[in-house]
This record gives structure tokens, C-alpha cells and sequence, in this order.
């Protein structure tokens, strides 16, 4: 009876060798791109965040520059000596908020600009109230334009949140533009009721073209702080941010009645229409600082909220690659010991003292026999007492 030789078990090729560790690859390269990509996009928001912050620190800081620059205006306008003291000590803390981080928001030629023009009112008599109105427009321009810059550089403008939207839009741009457009419309009504008779018809429609770019600022104010405080999941808002905006509207209400030509006559009162610019600038300078506050409220929580996220894909990150690390050791060390059994198997078959894996219920060749086969032993049989006959 034939006995098949044994098969020699193969060695394992480079494939499957390699075949664990493509595996954990073919596992890490995409929890490594949802990693790299939810860090990368957290990191870009916390940034914009941040550089918002700095946004609303230089907004700040121009907020008493504009305050103090209306009220020199005006102060030159009325033919009053204006004090130098609030507006000097405004231009410095501004000039050290833009030495601070004027680079990052690209503002220090725009404030250097600002600054010198600034410097140039001091100069100026309040004798003739006509220039001094058209120089402090220029300035107050110039001052406009800057916080323009700041909100685009700072990217307050983009932010993608629809409360602190509001918030930039109103702080920044709306109300900066509503107080000194109130502040003109005040000073222009003294200013026609100074000329001659000759000259009020043009006067007049100067100031109703001014009063329409005085209200609508205003009004768009209250439009977006309302809307800002509708949309926003912050409770502290409302509260804060409604009743100093009531009082401002209250006050803005009463500068676009006074200001209003009296029974169609043409006739505007400009004591009246002053004492409302005052009201109005009053109320808001209360307000634009709970505006700020608010909204660096808001970006503070903002970057909170991105950091602990941050840390969530730090940890899920940890934890993937422990677990890809526990999987490719396991499929390494799989990998190793069926390459020992294999070396193994190799080993015994090519040796000579191996015995041959033949049928396992054959003895070996020598060995003593047990139980024989029928066949077999009527053959032994025969032959001995073939021998035994043949003697006899």
C-alpha cells in the first residue's frame, strides 16, 4: 500500500506579511484626514474668533475718539472754547491700541492718517464755525473709514454667527455713523440759522438730506440690536442690551421730530434740534460700550466652546490611535506565530530522523507484529511446514 508523501507547508510571501500592517494603514488614513480636517477647521474658527476680539478692542478704542471729536465739533460750531484735555487723552489710548495690534489688523497707516488730522484741529480758531464744521466732517470721514477697516480686517464683518453679526454691524458701523450724522445735523440747523435769508432754501435741504443719512443709521440700529436679541440662545443679552436701547430710541424719535420742518413752513428750531443731538449722543455713548461688552461676551464663550472641542479631537484622536496600535500588535503578533509554525513544520519535514507520517495503524519496518492480516498468516503458515514436510 502506498503511503502519499506529506505536502510542505508554504512560507508565508511579502504580501501577507505586509498584509496586517496595509491593513491598520488602510484604517489609520482616514481617521487621520477626519482628524487633521476637524483640527485645522477648529483651529481657523478659534483663530477668527480671536482676531474678532482684537477687532472689538480697537472699536473700543475709537468709540471716545468719536465722542470726544462730535463734541469738539460741535463746541467749534457754537463758537464755544472746547477743552483739548478729553480728545488728546482719547487720541493717546487709541495710538496705544493701535501700536498694541495696529499690524495684525493693517490699521496703522489709516490711524496714522487719522491721527494727524486730528492733531491739525487743535490749530484751528473756532471763529469761523462754517470751516470748522467742513474741517471736523472731514475727520469724522476719516474716522469712519477706519472703523471700516478694522471690521474687515479683524473679520467682524464675516462672522457667521447671526448675534454677534448684529452685534459688529451695529457697533461698528450703524451707530458710529448714526452719532456723528446726529452730531452734524445738530450743528448744520445752527448753521442755517445763521445765513442770510438768501441762502436758507439751500441750507434747509442740506439739512433734510442730513437728517434722512442721520436717521437711517438709527434706525437700522435698533432694527439689528432687536434682531441680535431675538436670535441669540444668550439670556444676559435681552437684558442688557434693551433698555439703553430704548432710551436711544426714545432719543432718536425726538431728533427726527425736531428736526422735521414745523407745520411746512421750512422752519427748523435749532435749539431744539440741538438739545436732541445731545439727548441722542448721550444715549448713545451708553450704549456702545453694553454693544462691545455683549459681543465680547459672545466671542469669548465662542472660543471656550473651540477649545473644548479641540480637546474632544485631541482625545478621540488618542483613543483611534491606541486602538489601531492594540489592532496591528494583535495582527503583528498573529502574523509572527504563524510564520514560527510554519519555520517549525519546514524544520521537521527536512530532517532525516524524522519518521514518515505513513498510515498511523501500520507499525514500523522491524518492529514486532501484534495482529496480523488472515491473509498474511496462512502464507507464514505455509511456508514453515513446507520445511517440516520436506525433512520428513
Amino acid at each position: 500500500m502506498t503511503v502519499p508523501a506529506p505536502r510542505a507547508r508554504r512560507r508565508p510571501s511579502a504580501l501577507g506579511r505586509l498584509l496586517p500592517l496595509l491593513l491598520v494603514g488602510a484604517l489609520l488614513a482616514p481617521v487621520g484626514l477626519l482628524f487633521t480636517s476637524t483640527w485645522r477647521q477648529t483651529t481657523h474658527d478659534r483663530d477668527l474668533a480671536a482676531r474678532e476680539r482684537l477687532g472689538v478692542q480697537y472699536l473700543s478704542a475709537l468709540a471716545p475718539v468719536a465722542d470726544a471729536l462730535v463734541e469738539a465739533q460741535s463746541a467749534a460750531v457754537n463758537g464755544r472754547p472746547a477743552s483739548s484735555e478729553a480728545l488728546n487723552r482719547a487720541i493717546e489710548e487709541a495710538a496705544a491700541v493701535d501700536a498694541r495690534i495696529g499690524v495684525e489688523l493693517l490699521s496703522q497707516e489709516r490711524w496714522a492718517g487719522v491721527r494727524a488730522k486730528l492733531e491739525a484741529l487743535g490749530d484751528r480758531s473756532p471763529a469761523d464755525p462754517e470751516s470748522a464744521f467742513t474741517a471736523y466732517s472731514e475727520v469724522t470721514d476719516l474716522l469712519l473709514d477706519l472703523h471700516s477697516k478694522v471690521r474687515e480686517s479683524s473679520g467682524l464683518v464675516r462672522d457667521p454667527a447671526a448675534d454677534s453679526f448684529f452685534l459688529q454691524d451695529s457697533a461698528g458701523q450703524e451707530l458710529p455713523e448714526a452719532v456723528v450724522a446726529a452730531s452734524r445735523l445738530a450743528d448744520l440747523a445752527t448753521l442755517v440759522s445763521r445765513r442770510p435769508a438768501a441762502e436758507q432754501p439751500r441750507g434747509l435741504l442740506e439739512l433734510t438730506a442730513l437728517r434722512v443719512s442721520a436717521l437711517a443709521p438709527a434706525n437700522d440700529l435698533v432694527d439689528n440690536l432687536r434682531s441680535a436679541v431675538d436670535g441669540s440662545e444668550s439670556t444676559d443679552l435681552g437684558a442688557n442690551v434693551l433698555t439703553p436701547l430704548d432710551n436711544y430710541q426714545r432719543s432718536v424719535e425726538a431728533l427726527a421730530a425736531y428736526s422735521a420742518p414745523a407745520n411746512g413752513t421750512g422752519v427748523v428750531d435749532p435749539g431744539k434740534v440741538g438739545a436732541a443731538g445731545i439727548n441722542t449722543h448721550r444715549a448713545a455713548r451708553q450704549l456702545q460700550p453694553v454693544i462691545l461688552a455683549e459681543l465680547d461676551a459672545l466671542l469669548v464663550e465662542r472660543i471656550d466652546e473651540l477649545d473644548r472641542d479641540r480637546w474632544l479631537t485631541i482625545g478621540a484622536g488618542v483613543i483611534a490611535g491606541l486602538l489601531l496600535s492594540w489592532l496591528a500588535a494583535l495582527l503583528i503578533t498573529a502574523g509572527r506565530r504563524a510564520r514560527h509554525r510554519a519555520a517549525m513544520a519546514a524544520t521537521h519535514a527536512d530532517s532525516p530522523d524524522t519518521p514518515s507520517q505513513g498510515d498511523p495503524w501500520q507499525p514500523a519496518a522491524g518492529d514486532p507484529r501484534g495482529l496480523q492480516p488472515a491473509g498474511a498468516v496462512g502464507d507464514l503458515e505455509a511456508t514453515q511446514w513446507g520445511a517440516f514436510d520436506a525433512a520428513r
